[in-house]
């Protein structure tokens, strides 16, 4: 028997370091469960294809688009939002850089933002601009003109190889 849309799904996973279990729609998707079931609302739900980054989030060590991933397929998975790698302190030298080179403004695509960015930088080394430019290509900013968001990232990069500070 294949499960329809309106079926409800029991799902088992971990979320932030939490182990969560829930019973939810099969059609529900990642970034809606994680908002409107756990009230984890840093994940923005924009454009519902995948092409914004604002619904980023962790998924096995992977960024992936909240809204283009279900629930359901998240079962057993390990599930990381920027609620999560904020307290855990995973992201605080790259908030620092956003914050010190007014690399956001109206807020609503920084935590895509800072997840992909976490994404490029766990990877190691320094990369170019050329290259954060094309990791964060799928991730939209209608305020700040993209030039500040590099920097910050170019600069947490460099600071994390000379071991410095951002």
């Amino acid at each position: 028997m294949t499960a329809t849309f309106t079926d409800r799904i029991d799902i088992a996973l971990t979320v932030n370091g939490e182990e969560v279990e829930a019973r939810v729609p099969a059609g529900r998707h990642l970034v809606d469960f994680l908002r409107l079931d756990l009230g984890l609302t840093g994940a923005h739900a924009s454009c519902e294809h995948g092409v914004c980054g604002a619904c980023t989030v962790r998924v096995d060590g992977q960024a992936v688009r909240g809204c283009l991933m279900l629930a359901a397929q998240a079962d057993g998975a390990d599930v990381w939002t920027i609620e999560g790698l904020s307290d855990n302190g995973s992201v605080s030298d790259l908030q620092a850089a956003f914050v010190a080179r007014n690399a956001l403004q109206c807020g609503f695509c920084t935590p895509g933002m800072l997840v992909a960015a976490a994404d490029l930088l766990d990877a190691g080394g320094a990369p170019d601009r050329a290259t954060i430019r094309e990791h964060l290509s799928g991730n939209y900013c209608r305020c700040t003109g993209y030039e500040a968001i590099v920097d910050a990232i170019e600069s947490v990069a460099r600071a994390r190889t000379d071991g410095g500070a951002a």
